[in-house]
């Protein structure tokens, strides 16, 4: 692997991407667990952010309560931006 972030230049951008786009999400579902303000101004755009990189799997599973909803879709895309960027960079970094 890239060493956590000390290899190859491409795998490192790759990690770096894909490590900010899970903590965007992993952001927004404390924020959200928290019933964060969403009248605020960084918790709207935490929200829109993470909203937009999980758009493919916002409504994959519909469940009650809300949180559990936002925990569940919001999460899946978290694990899946780490895993993919985790293997591609590794990926990268094995080549020659």
């Amino acid at each position: 692997m890239a060493k956590r972030y000390g290899g190859k230049p491409a795998s490192v951008a790759i990690l770096v991407v894909t490590d900010l786009a899970a903590l965007v999400i992993g952001l927004w579902i404390v924020l959200y667990a928290l019933d964060a303000n969403r009248a605020n101004e960084f918790v709207d755009f935490v929200r829109d952010l993470a909203g937009w990189l999980a758009g493919w799997s916002h409504d994959m599973f519909l469940v009650d309560p809300g949180w559990w909803q936002v925990l569940l879709n919001y999460g899946i895309a978290a694990v899946v931006y780490l895993a993919a960027g985790h293997t591609l960079a590794r990926g990268v970094d094995k080549l020659k």
